[in-house]
């Protein structure tokens, strides 16, 4: 088994504001918990109002200099923290699978390496930003100015914590908005390293700035401070519809990336067994905590016996171990609490007549936040379990007749964020694809991502779209300018 221990310069998570490390002003601090083994390892900085303040007079007092810096040079900033990223690849591959339980192999291919990507992607994407012109009529022109909002504010989830937190931050920087992120406090760690490279890379004191703590003491301030001008959001609908109700009537910019619960559509004409190990993928990835994970999987009947006992036997196979261990395909619950949520909801599942196929138990491991992949079938589509979004390592099976009852089934939830396909039918393909209520439609695939591309869901799963040239627009002010010559 590969064994590491976290870097001793995460011990303590301090705020990153005005490009120094500061403690928190309050000095309070809450414990920081490994999920592989449920001990505590460090401290995180629980900060507040005043911390919050701190920071945002750091970013507005940036904001000029970086917003006047031609674009070329913030980019060159960007790729500067990107190579450094690149060079402890491996280091915040190991603190990323510490801190929040997934796999290190995992943290390393996906995780870290996506993160570098996503800066490397905003970096030179902005030097190819272009502004539309239209000649109005002869000796008129309109064109169209894209300038940065001000001070922006990032909040970024736990369960891809570096590559989420990048995510945001990129196309805000990129665009020459100045930033006070907010990471989650159950995963700060790779955050907390990322601001000390930031500063490696010399991006200007203020330019961006990191604090850590319960949400709600940083929330609150944030969304309402007259400064902020933007709010970018990753994370729970019902925290969603909190920030909405502060910042609508502030008449703030919002994307809000939310919650999911994601149909896989499987035809009898797919191909059989590549469809089984990907939609076992799709379901179980990242412990299930991935807001894209297909959770509730529609089959044709005609193959739905075969299909679940193929599907349960790959279930089966899956490694649940320590995150450290290569072997492991499956890793930690992010925390004792979710756990406890996870489990809440097999016990749910069972309550409202359904037949447990395998799993549905925690792994005494190590103490740590372990589970069993679970699969149920037998469950009504319109039930709490297969209504409200678990997000954990839980799927259920159910066999339908048509494409139209396919289509019913996966359209019944208040989500709408990302379905998957399996057919070698093309016309069927392109028909559900506009028939499916979801962002994001997969055929034949599963989480294969293009960063050109708008990101987001519809109905209860968000509002906007994150991603290539929307991220860019989102972080900016269009303005029409009408030019007549005299």
């Amino acid at each position: 088994m590969e064994q590491y221990l976290p870097h001793p310069t995460i011990a303590t998570i301090q705020n990153y504001i005005d490009g120094k490390l500061y403690n928190p002003v309050s000095d309070r601090w809450i414990d920081n918990v490994q999920p592989a083994t449920g001990m505590v390892y460090g401290r995180i900085a629980a900060s507040d109002r005043s911390d919050v303040e701190k920071a945002i007079d750091a970013a507005q007092a940036a904001f000029n200099a970086w917003s006047k810096l031609p674009a070329s040079k913030r980019s060159d900033h960007l790729l500067a923290l990107a190579d450094l990223m690149e060079r402890d690849l491996e280091l915040l591959a190991e603190i990323e699978s510490f801190d929040n339980g997934k796999p290190l192999h995992v943290a390393r291919t996906v995780d870290i390496t996506r993160s570098i990507t996503n800066i490397r992607f905003f970096a030179t994407a902005i030097l190819h930003q272009s502004s539309e012109c239209h000649e109005t009529e002869p000796g008129v022109l309109n064109f169209t100015l894209r300038q940065p909002l001000g001070v922006v504010a990032c909040i970024s989830p736990w369960n891809l914590p570096l590559y989420l937190f990048t995510w945001k931050i990129a196309p805000a920087l990129a665009a020459g908005n100045t930033v006070v992120a907010k990471p989650s406090e159950i995963t700060p760690a790779t955050a907390f390293y990322f601001s000390q490279l930031c500063t490696e890379a010399g991006i200007p004191a203020g330019v961006i700035n990191v604090l850590h703590g319960p949400g709600q003491a940083i929330g609150e301030p944030l969304i309402a401070d007259p400064r902020v001008k933007a709010v970018s959001f990753t994370g729970g609908t019902a925290t969603g519809a909190s920030i909405a109700a502060m910042a609508a009537p502030r008449f703030k910019k919002m994307s809000l990336e939310l919650g999911g619960k994601n149909a896989t559509l499987v035809f009898a004409d797919c191909d059989f067994e590549r469809t089984v190990s990907e939609t076992a993928r799709a379901a179980f990835s990242n412990q299930g905590q991935i807001c894209l994970c297909g959770s509730r999987i529609f089959i044709e009947r005609s193959i739905y016996e075969d299909f679940k006992k193929a599907f349960v036997e790959k279930v089966k196979a899956l490694k649940v171990g320590d995150p450290s261990d290569s072997a492991s395909t499956i890793g930690a619950i992010v925390s004792e609490i979710h756990l406890n949520k996870v489990l809440s909801y097999v016990k749910l599942a069972k309550e409202e007549g359904g037949t447990l196929l395998c799993g549905g138990k925690r792994i005494e491991l190590n103490g740590g936040f372990f589970m069993e992949p679970t699969v149920f079938e037998g469950l009504d589509p319109y039930c709490r379990t297969n209504q409200e979004e678990i997000f954990g390592p839980v799927v259920t099976l159910f066999p339908f007749d048509s494409e139209e009852q396919a289509v019913e089934y996966a359209n019944c939830t208040p989500y709408g964020l990302a379905f998957s396909v399996w057919t070698s039918n093309l016309n069927r393909a392109h028909k559900l694809s506009s028939e499916l209520q979801a962002g994001i439609v997969w055929i034949n695939c599963w989480m294969l991502r293009d960063l050109r591309t708008p990101f987001g869901g519809m109905k209860q799963s968000g509002v906007g779209r994150e991603g290539g040239w929307d991220a860019l627009r989102f972080f900016t002010e269009a303005k029409n300018v009408c030019v007549k010559s005299s």
